[in-house]
């Protein structure tokens, strides 16, 4: 199939780009890396009138750092923190994650703005945003606001981007060189969307720790009880009880397969974070 009928245009900065989408007559989209959009519109399951190319505004690849964070612009591609040509201020995780995206074809192509956008439960990036504590700035025709990212996300494709508004970029706050991360992921095979993800974060220094599921029916849930017995120094099994026992608490519509998909994958990263 091919997309319906709609107009385009090129934006040439942030103004530009804002100014276009309030005067849009009709349904308008916004486009980034367009691994995702494209996709939909040739299957029309994502019909617009208007499409604003983002891709040649400069400020939106940039990145800043400071002491205590660094901010991508929403267009720093995948690719990018996989070849470490941008900071990373996360011990390695966010170039490790981003390798395991899709294919490279998407990650050179593909967002980290337009990823957080799409919302979807099984993308890397939005359960990664999550267990960084990560923010996202918004524009839009009345100036910048900046939202967590347990704030941003509302639920599955569903953010708190007004009309009118693009994301301009997204702050990772650093974490401590002390910090040890586990990733695992759970996919039918490669380049597909995964069945379970989950990221585990401690740091025996600071005394926290932070364990992550997403790739499941809702946004990335926290697991705060898990992520205290694992600082804690709970047992493998130990560990996947009070996961397990959690996942009944907040996640009630599991089905036991699934549960027991979930509860290997947080046991796994935590495990991986501890090794």
């Amino acid at each position: 199939m091919k997309p319906a009928p709609f107009s385009y245009y090129r934006a040439t900065s942030v103004e530009d780009a804002i100014t276009a989408l309030s005067g849009a007559d009709g349904m308008a989209a916004v486009l980034a890396g367009g691994q995702s959009l494209v996709p939909m519109l040739n299957l029309r399951l994502s019909p617009v009138d208007h499409l604003i190319d983002l891709r040649a505004i400069a400020a939106l690849s940039r990145q800043e750092e400071t002491p205590e964070a660094i901010c991508y612009g929403a267009l720093t591609t995948h690719a990018a923190f996989e070849d470490g040509v941008v900071p990373d201020g996360t011990n390695g995780l966010m170039r490790y994650v981003a390798s395991r995206i899709a294919y490279r074809a998407v990650r050179n192509r593909g967002t980290l703005g337009g990823a957080l956008a799409l919302a979807d439960p099984a993308a890397d990036w939005l359960t990664t945003a999550v267990a960084l504590d990560a923010s996202v700035t918004l524009t839009g025709p009345d100036g910048q606001r900046c939202l967590a990212i347990t704030d941003f996300v509302v639920g599955p494709y569903y953010t708190q981007i007004a009309e009118h508004e693009i994301i301009d970029s997204i702050v990772v706050p650093r974490r401590s060189a002390a910090e040890r991360w586990g990733y695992y992921k759970v996919a039918p095979k490669v380049g597909e969307y995964a069945k379970s993800l989950a990221i585990a974060l401690i740091d025996h220094e600071k005394e926290s720790a932070r364990l992550v599921i997403g790739a499941w029916s809702d946004a990335p849930l926290v697991l705060e009880a898990s992520a205290s017995a694992f600082l804690e120094g709970a047992k493998k099994n130990d560990l996947a009880v009070i996961v397990q026992n959690e996942l009944d608490l907040k996640m009630p519509s599991l089905s036991p397969a699934e549960r027991r998909l979930h509860t290997s994958s947080a046991v796994r990263a935590a495990e991986q974070a501890r090794s």
